[in-house]
């Protein structure tokens, strides 16, 4: 479903990312894994269109990514905290309605509030739709923003440290909510994760990064111990 092929990333005279090829599948929920600075967060960068490579490409299923393609999840949740949850969620179908719709919330269209809380509903949050965004946990607001995502309806969801910011119980649920929505969904899921142990639990496979390399690629039960051992990384080094 997503594929990037051959990426490379330069800023001034330092290669972030060599000629990295990813490909996620539909229905599977792919974690990148790597230290600080190996190009993780570039990547994910790149396949959301947020920043142009020096060369490569990406694709969703066989064609150049389109805007409404892919959906992002980003560590920092940007919630409009004053705001409804409900009016939080139908943000994500903005790039679907009229400039004049877009621009008054108290304007979405009836149709687009129940598609919302339908995103709310496959979250578990349905029942707090009415509330301000800011009144809920971290966990909570998470989410809040994977229904948003989903609202977009695309075929695509990324994810940049989803879970930096949260406690282990509200981590596991939103990374076995990913998993989930990538396996009865249908859709690709690619999340950069510093946590190797959610990985392993919840992922399907595991990519590693290394100064801006493909060093592993595999079942996550398998390679996420062999990524992080000394003598690996200074094999690949």
């Amino acid at each position: 479903m997503l594929d990037l092929s051959a990426i490379t990333v330069r800023y001034g005279e330092r290669r972030v990312l060599h000629g990295v090829d990813v490909a996620v599948a539909e229905g599977e929920l792919l974690a990148v894994l790597g230290s600080n600075g190996c190009g993780k967060s570039t990547l994910l960068r790149v396949a959301a269109g947020l920043e142009a490579p020096e060369s490569g490409r990406v694709t969703v299923a066989g064609r150049p990514a389109a805007t409404l393609d892919i959906a992002m999840i980003f560590q920092h949740i940007h919630l409009v905290r004053r705001r409804t949850v409900l009016d939080n969620v139908c943000a994500g179908a903005l790039g679907r309605l009229s400039l004049r719709h877009s621009l008054v919330p108290a304007l979405f269209p009836r149709a687009l509030r129940e598609e919302a809380m339908a995103c709310l509903d496959r979250v578990g949050l349905a029942d707090r739709a009415y509330d301000r965004a800011g009144s809920l946990s971290g966990g909570q607001q998470q989410r809040v923003a994977v229904a948003r995502a989903l609202c977009q309806r695309p075929r695509v969801l990324l994810a940049d440290e989803p879970v930096s910011a949260l406690d282990p119980a509200a981590s596991e649920q939103v990374l076995a909510l990913l998993g989930e929505l990538a396996h009865a969904e249908g859709l690709a899921v690619l999340a950069v994760l510093h946590q190797p142990a959610l990985a392993a639990r919840h992922a399907d496979r595991v990519v590693g990064l290394r100064e801006g390399r493909v060093v592993l690629d595999g079942d996550p039960r398998q390679s996420v111990d062999v990524l992080y051992k000394p003598t690996f990384l200074e094999a690949v080094s």
